[in-house]
C-alpha cells in the first residue's frame, strides 16, 4: 500500500476527530520518522510532549523489553514489583508525599477534579465544590473538562455539561481574586498554555496565583501534561518561577512514548482524603507502565534534558524572530508558538509546505503553529528545521507580493 492508500483506508473506517496531514509514519528514530514510502521527516511535535526523550529512546525501550517478558499487568488489585519504586521516584521527584497513578492525561485531570472535590468536602465541609479554570484552556476531552474548555470546537455539541467551574482571564490574579467565594476549592491552571498557542504566562503571575490560594485555603493544582518533565528547560514549568502548587498533573512524557502513564502527586493532606474503592483504573500504574515511568524519572533525575532544552531553546527563540512573516514568537525552552501573518498563509497552509521540506509541525487556532522537537534533536537539526520554516515563509511572502 501507498500512503494514498493507507490515507483513504483509514479515512474510510475511523472516526474525523483528527485532521492529520497527509503522512503515513513507518517507523523512527530519536527526533526523525520515515513514512511508508521511505521518505525522512524531522519531528517536530514529539506526540505534544510525549516523545520529549526521543523516538526509541535506548533506555527507554530496554526497560520495557525486560519488563515485557515478565509481567505486563496485575490490577491494583494487587501490588508489584514496579510499583514502589515508581511511587517512591515520582514523589521524590515532585517533591510530594504521594501519587495516584493513572494512564492518560485526561484521565489525570479527571483524577485532579475529583481529589479537589473530595478534599473541598471532607476538609473544607463544602456541599457543593467549584473549581477555578482559565479561558482558552486545554485539558482533555472528556465531557467534564470540555464542560470548560472556551474552545467551540472542543466544547460545543457536547452537553449538557458538568457544573462546578467558573471561567476567568489567563493571566490575571485579580480576576483569580474576584472569582473566589466560598465554594472555591481550587484553581487549574496550566504554567504554560500549550493548545492555545503557547501561552506564556506573565511574569510574577504564577507566584500571585501561589500566593492567593495559600491565603484563600485552596488548592493550586498545575496541569504539568505537555509543559512538564524538560520541556521547558526545567522539570517543571512552575520552576521558572520558584513555585510549587498543591498537586502536579502528569501524563505524556511520563510513558517515554511507550505506553500512556499519568499521575497526579501531592501532599497526604490531599491524597489522603481519596480511600479504596472511591477512584481507580485497572491498567492506572500497571507493571509496564511503572518500569518505563521508572526509567523516565531515572533520566530526568539527571538533568540533562532540562539543560539541553534550555541551550537550544534559546537559539530557537533567536531564530524564529528574525524569520519574515512572523509577527509574534512565544517560547520557553524547546517549545514555541509562533504566529504567522494571516495575510501570507494559514498555520496549516505553512506546515504542509514543511512537510514537503521534510519537517513535521502541527497548526492551531489559525495563523499560529507550533514546534516542540524532541529533546534529543542536535543543534545542526534542529537550525535545519529553521531554515526550512524560513524558505517555507519566503515562498508565501513571494507568492504574496505577485498577487
Amino acid at each position: 500500500m501507498n500512503t494514498r492508500d493507507f490515507i483513504e483506508l483509514a479515512e474510510s473506517r475511523s472516526a474525523h476527530n483528527y485532521h492529520p496531514l497527509p503522512v503515513v509514519i513507518a517507523s523512527a528514530e530519536g527526533a526523525w520518522v520515515v513514512d511508508v514510502e521511505g521518505k525522512r521527516y524531522l519531528d517536530c511535535l514529539a506526540g505534544y510532549s510525549s516523545l520529549n526523550f526521543g523516538h526509541g529512546n535506548p533506555e527507554i525501550l530496554a526497560a520495557a523489553r525486560a519488563q515485557l517478558d515478565r509481567l505486563t499487568l496485575t490490577s491494583r488489585a494487587f501490588y508489584h514489583d514496579q510499583f514502589a519504586a515508581f511511587a517512591d521516584g515520582l514523589t521524590d521527584l515532585c517533591g510530594k508525599d504521594m501519587i495516584l497513578p493513572m494512564n492518560t492525561g485526561a484521565e489525570a485531570v479527571e483524577t485532579a477534579i475529583k481529589v479537589a472535590r473530595k478534599w473541598g468536602h471532607e476538609v473544607k465541609g463544602i456541599r457543593e465544590p467549584n473549581i477555578i479554570v482559565m479561558e482558552d484552556n486545554f485539558h482533555g476531552r472528556t465531557t467534564t473538562i470540555v464542560s470548560f474548555s472556551t474552545d467551540p470546537d472542543a466544547r460545543d455539541g457536547f452537553g449538557p455539561y458538568t457544573p462546578g467551574f467558573t471561567i476567568v482571564k489567563y493571566g490575571s490574579a485579580e480576576a483569580i481574586r474576584e472569582a473566589i467565594d466560598e465554594n472555591t476549592v481550587a484553581v487549574l491552571i496550566e504554567p504554560v498554555q500549550g493548545e492555545a498557542g503557547v501561552l506564556l504566562p506573565p511574569d510574577g503571575y504564577l507566584p500571585q496565583v501561589r500566593e492567593i490560594c495559600t491565603s484563600a485555603g485552596i488548592l493550586m493544582i498545575a496541569d504539568e501534561i505537555q509543559s512538564g518533565l524538560g520541556r521547558t528547560g526545567e522539570t517543571f514549568a512552575c520552576d521558572h518561577e520558584g513555585v510549587i502548587p498543591d498537586m502536579y498533573v502528569l501524563g505524556k512524557a511520563l510513558g517515554g512514548g511507550i505506553v500512556p502513564v499519568s499521575a497526579v502527586a501531592a501532599n497526604a493532606d490531599v491524597l489522603g482524603v481519596i480511600k479504596p474503592g472511591q477512584h481507580g483504573s485497572t491498567f492506572g500504574g500497571n507493571p509496564l507502565a511503572c518500569a518505563v515511568g521508572n526509567a523516565v524519572i531515572a533520566i530526568l533525575k539527571r538533568g540533562e534534558f532540562q539543560a539541553r532544552a534550555r541551550e537550544l531553546g534559546a537559539t530557537l527563540h533567536d531564530r524564529l524572530s528574525t524569520l519574515p512573516g512572523v509577527v509574534a514568537v512565544r517560547s520557553r525552552g524547546l517549545w514555541a508558538g509562533i504566529d504567522i501573518d494571516p495575510s501570507l498563509a494559514s498555520g496549516r497552509q505553512v506546515c504542509e509546505s514543511l512537510m514537503t521540506k521534510g519537517v513535521l509541525a502541527k497548526d492551531t487556532h489559525g495563523s499560529t503553529i507550533r514546534l516542540a522537537p524532541p529533546l534529543v534533536i542536535t543543534a545542526e537539526d534542529l537550525s535545519w528545521a529553521i531554515d526550512q520554516l524560513a524558505a517555507v515563509l519566503s515562498e508565501f511572502q513571494a507568492r504574496s507580493t505577485k498577487l
